[in-house]
């Protein structure tokens, strides 16, 4: 036996078979759960469930137009709806929409502010603390979507965390059997062609919203590229011996 033909997923010994297995399995689910998280937060930015071109503009170029205008209305007719009564919904949208006045601020405002949505906003990190008058006064100024200074931190992180991720999905699948060299190294590649492309799409879209379609192209992209290598690599370490060894 060969080399090459020694080290491929249905040869590889048990405890080898179990730590990528683990892996890749685990993986899977991050990336089920990281679907979510996006249809909770950008799917929601238009205040309608599901994940459209409009959310992704909203969310990197902002709603300049329309009803909701600012951080705070698309978040109270958006992901928040459900955070909060009716009617106080109705109250803080109308003082925003009479340009949040500070007089009524603390009379009326902040104590529903406190009760309704500090409890989250001022003990969870990554929420603005909406219970401060200075955040609020950006909430409720036009909402111009993701800042340069968010977008250059999120997209440093994106591209380092997830490249590492793909790295060793694309280094498990390097053992599979049944696909062309160039076949293989298309299918290693196209996850991080397709992570370059989502996060470029980030800034150019937040420059024109007509690159919006990239974003959805390019999460779409690497997300069919991992679950083609993650299932074929799962399948041929556990399935594919068993049909093997079936065969008279």
């Amino acid at each position: 036996m060969t080399d090459i033909q020694r080290f491929t997923l249905a040869n590889l010994a048990l405890p080898t078979k179990t730590l990528f297995t683990g892996y890749l399995l685990t993986i899977g689910l991050g990336l089920l759960m990281a679907g979510a998280q996006i249809m909770l937060t950008h799917g929601m930015a238009d205040g309608k469930p599901g994940l459209s071109v409009d959310d992704i503009v909203y969310s990197y170029h902002g709603n300049h137009d329309g009803p909701n205008a600012s951080k705070l209305e698309a978040k109270l007719y958006g992901s928040m709806k459900d955070n909060a009564p009716p009617e106080v919904r109705l109250e803080l949208l109308k003082w925003a929409d009479k340009g949040a006045p500070a007089n009524e601020w603390e009379s009326s405002i902040k104590p529903k502010v406190d009760e309704y949505c500090a409890p989250c906003h001022a003990n969870m990190p990554g929420l603005a603390n909406v219970a401060d008058k200075a955040v609020m006064d950006q909430m409720t100024k036009r909402d111009e979507g993701a800042s340069f200074s968010t977008l250059t931190r999120v997209s440093h992180i994106h591209l380092f965390g997830i490249a590492f991720i793909f790295f060793f999905v694309g280094w498990i699948f390097t053992y599979a059997t049944g696909f062309s060299s160039k076949m293989k190294a298309l299918l290693i590649f196209t996850p991080f062609g397709f992570l370059m492309l989502d996060v470029v799409s980030w800034w150019l879209t937040k420059m024109n919203p007509g690159f919006a379609w990239l974003v959805i192209i390019g999460g779409f992209g690497y997300s069919v590229a991992s679950t083609v290598m993650i299932l074929s690599s799962l399948y041929q370490m556990w399935i594919s011996p068993l049909r093997a060894a079936d065969k008279p």
